[in-house]
């Protein structure tokens, strides 16, 4: 049975808009900049997709689910109250990039962008000449964001490298984000493709390719991104990262979002029914938001993400035995992350919803310094917002005053118990109207408010107390009342006084 070949995709996207075949999509490789010091640290940031901290046992999860995240612990700094600005890829990805917050950025919708006039508010741009660039974004919608700075970075490596198909796209596009819309668009989108043509015949096709990759190894099948046919192999995936990272000159960024281990969960052999044991983590009340799931349902779904998070676990050890191994972490920042997390509760699987409960934000942070031998443990609350600040920081960048993060402790930064960090959720609504339906939560030392706004006739909020009750079983807001109107006013203050600053 024939693949599906370049040829015949480009046969079949004669098609679609001519814009979107401009000439090569070809990496911009330049030579190292004259500027360049190589005294400067190198900086590795590695974002693995949807991980929440909640079910790491790094974080003291019930399941083994991390020994790898736990060795590297012992070398780094890790962050225990380390929330993202948002609850999926692209505000998510946008704020670590930029140091903004979603009402301010704007990237709020699935496949969404950066306001156009505050791109060049982009971390690769912020580092400057002095060092070299590399970015590798896996998910699609999180390469939109990378795409709108690729003026700012050497070497943008497309999402589809490394992958067992790599071929769907072809290597024949100059303008990497309208090559890449062209094929979410028109051809592969899999809820709803715009073209009813297309629709059929790319399932058609891909089930053929797909049908003829070996699987060995992966007994569920291969990893691949939910909506495109981007399927990998995790091993293949680190082994090309490892050598690129090797290939660098120093100073260099290096930037890694990981899909894994974002649904559907496919761990390898060594993983797969590792965490058939019976357990039951508490069973909470099915939100009114939430999808209404059953509970069965959920701890399948959990079950199997715990075994991928293992297998991601255990190629981030090998990538961690390489930069080990050629000595780079003598001279180098690296940063474990996520862009959000993701939930198995409340009726909820996964992270597209309007919940902001802890699992879905609750996301983890390590940092490990050049040649830091001891582990340092930070409990106060932090947010993907602190990253890009607290990086410039260190490289001795001046951080600039549009800039929404602080410097994290450990790095800069103080125990600050009056500060208030903010996560929010507001995909439906336009991304340059003021927010009228959405989710906010504001974390404010141990306490944590939740703010719904234009899901009903009437807004409403939580209050947990998240030192006492980490499973945000209490809701305190019709019980502390002082606390409760305290934050109540100091989150809508904030809310309302984003929107105003964007139109002037």
């Amino acid at each position: 049975m024939p693949q599906f070949s370049r040829r015949d995709f480009l046969k079949l996207a004669a098609l679609v808009p001519p814009a979107a075949f401009l000439s090569n999509l070809a990496l911009s490789d330049r030579l190292p900049n004259s500027n360049q010091d190589k005294s400067l640290p190198n900086v590795i940031i590695v974002l693995f997709d949807a991980m929440t901290a909640r079910n790491l046992s790094v974080y003291g999860y019930h399941r083994e689910t991390t020994p790898n995240l736990e060795r590297f612990a012992e070398r780094a700094t890790v962050y225990h109250s380390h929330d993202s600005a948002a609850n999926f890829t692209i505000p998510g990805t946008s704020s670590l990039l930029t140091g903004m917050y979603p009402w301010t950025h704007r990237a709020l919708n699935d496949a969404g962008l950066v306001e156009r006039s505050l791109v060049d508010r982009n971390i690769f741009r912020l580092f400057g000449s002095e060092y070299k660039h590399v970015a590798f974004a896996q998910n699609i919608w999180a390469n939109f964001i990378l795409s709108q700075f690729a003026q700012d970075i050497d070497t943008l490596i497309p999402p589809t490298d490394f992958s067992e198909l790599n071929h769907i796209i072809g290597d024949n596009f100059k303008d990497t984000e309208l090559a890449y819309r062209a094929f979410d668009d028109f051809l592969f989108r899999v809820n709803s493709p715009a073209s009813i043509v297309f629709g059929p015949i790319e399932k058609t096709l891909l089930a053929r390719s797909a049908a003829q990759l070996s699987t060995q190894n992966y007994p569920r099948g291969l990893p691949q991104d939910v909506n495109y046919p981007i399927y990998f192999r995790l091993e293949t995936v680190f082994d090309e990262l490892g050598k690129l990272i090797k290939q660098q000159i120093d100073p260099y960024l290096a930037y890694f979002h990981i899909f894994s281990p974002h649904a559907p969960y496919k761990p390898n052999n060594e993983f797969a029914g590792t965490f058939n044991d019976n357990w039951h983590p508490i069973k909470k009340p099915t939100h009114r938001f939430s999808d209404g799931k059953l509970n069965s349902v959920l701890l399948s779904a959990r079950r199997t993400y715990d075994e991928y998070v293992a297998t991601v676990d255990s190629e981030f050890g090998r990538f961690l035995d390489t930069l080990e191994q050629a000595k780079i972490l003598n001279n180098s920042y690296l940063i474990v992350t996520s862009d959000h997390g993701e939930m198995f509760e409340r009726g909820e699987k996964a992270h597209v919803t309007p919940l902001l409960y802890d699992p879905v934000i609750h996301i983890p942070l390590l940092i490990s310094a050049p040649g830091q031998t001891e582990r340092k443990d930070i409990y106060t609350p932090t947010n993907s917002v602190d990253v890009l600040p607290s990086l410039l920081n260190l490289i001795g960048k001046e951080v600039p005053d549009w800039c929404e993060g602080a410097l994290l402790p450990g790095f800069g930064g103080k125990d600050d118990p009056e500060r208030a960090t903010f996560s929010v959720e507001a995909k439906r609504n336009p991304a340059f109207s003021p927010i009228k339906i959405g989710t906010v939560s504001m974390r404010k030392g141990p306490y944590k408010l939740i703010y719904y706004t234009g899901y009903e006739a009437q807004d409403s909020f939580e209050l947990y107390d998240l030192e006492n009750d980490l499973e945000e079983m209490n809701d305190l807001y019709l019980t502390q009342t002082d606390l409760a109107a305290s934050m109540r006013e100091e989150l809508l203050t904030k809310f309302h006084d984003s929107d105003i600053k964007r139109k002037s």
